[in-house]
Formats: C-alpha cells, structure tokens, sequence
C-alpha cells in the first residue's frame, strides 16, 4: 500500500458522497485532506466527474502547490485548499460543493446569522461572504485567506458556491450538510416575509467559544507531533 494511499480513497469516498447526496454535479467542486505531518494535501483532480475517477487519480500536492504524486492535474482551487491550510492549522479537510440552498445566498450575497445551537457549536456565530473573484486566480485565494480569522467553519463564496472546512473529513462533510440546512430553513423562513428569530449573544459567545476552545486543541496536537 502506497504511502498516501489511505488519504486518497478517503478524498474518493467522500466526493462520491458529495455527488449522491446532490451537492453538486458533474466535476463541479473540490474535496482535499490534509497529509498529517507533512505540508501537503491530497485533492481532486480538474475537470474530471466524481463518479469515474479512482483513488489512482488523486493528486497529492504540497503547500506551495508542488506535485508529490500523482498523474494528473490537480484542481483549479489547489490554491484556495492551500491557502485554507496554511491559515487554519486547525482545518485538516476541505469540501467545496455547489449546494442548491447555498447558492440561493451565493447569489444574493446575504450572510448567514446563528440561527441554530448546533449549527452555531459546528460552523461557528455566522456563514459570512467571501467576495467574488474567478475559479482558481490569486485574487480568490486572497479573498479567501481574509476572511479565515473569524474562525468559522463555513464560507459562502459569491456567484460561486460553498466551502466547508473541519477537523476531519467526515467533519467537513457534517459541516457541509449543517451549512445546508442553515441556508434551506433561513432561506424558507426568508419568503414568510416575517422577523427572523436568531440565537441571543449571550449563547452566542459562550458556545463560539467552546469551537475555539476544539479548535486550539487540534492546533496544539498538531504543534506537539512536530516537536
């Protein structure tokens, strides 16, 4: 077994499941893992649908966008990945989809309040905005790269789709399906035409702070395998 074969069929199995779920289609829309203990990432390849490539296909990448291993050519968003990477040491997997409900606020470029404790504890108080730039240039990876301070685990990118980071693969991909239900009931709660109830501060900021506190725990057990 190759040596980063187990984070390839992991990026495969996962993208199946963003497929089947309808979370995007065709070759819409990247899936990357992080390579522990190394600043590297295994992603998707460009241009290729989710259902027809193989783990073989994956490509593993550094930080700096440099191929380790693999034949083809990685994602166009290789370098948003990166930038998400190098900014949140507490990320370790990355899913970018084109959710139906999110696109809804892609499109009217309208963050996301807290509106749930559950998506509030997972993605964090708000699904902010990262604003416009085209697929793959640097003026998206910059974009991008501005707005990871705030910490959260979901970001609507506009006139484009969604990112959904996490700890884990199978956390990025329940941050994703939250960011979903957020947007779905925000959205039909939106066409009432009536007030919308959000979560008060006062269980805003303790239940953020409990994210953060998970957070620096990744971070700091990702600091001690590397002394």
């Amino acid at each position: 077994m190759g040596k980063y074969d187990e984070y390839k069929e992991k990026v495969v199995e996962y993208s199946r499941m963003v497929f089947s779920k309808g979370y995007t289609a065709g070759s819409g829309g990247n899936v990357s893992i992080l390579i522990e203990g190394e600043d590297a990432l295994a992603i998707t390849p460009s241009g290729k649908d989710y259902t027809r490539f193989s783990p073989a296909e994956i490509c593993v990448i550094g930080l700096d966008l440099t191929p380790i291993e693999g034949t083809m050519r990685p994602s166009i968003e290789s370098g948003m990945h990166a930038a998400v990477y190098k900014n949140r040491r507490d990320v370790n997997a990355i899913i970018h989809a084109h959710q139906t409900f999110a696109s809804v606020f892609a499109l009217i470029n309208e963050p996301i309040p807290p509106l749930f404790d559950e998506v509030l504890f997972n993605l964090g108080p708000v699904i902010d905005i990262i604003p416009y730039a085209l697929s793959g240039s640097q003026e998206l990876i910059e974009n991008v790269a501005g707005k990871l301070g705030n910490r959260c685990n979901c970001y609507i990118l506009q006139n484009h789709g969604a990112l959904s980071l996490g700890s884990s693969m199978e956390k990025a991909f329940g941050n994703m399906e939250l960011f979903e239900k957020a947007a779905t009931v925000y959205h039909h709660a939106l066409c009432t035409g009536k007030p919308i109830s959000t979560l008060p501060e006062s269980v805003v900021t303790p239940i953020f702070q409990l994210l953060q506190m998970g957070q620096d725990a990744e971070i700091a057990r990702k600091s001690g395998e590397k002394k």
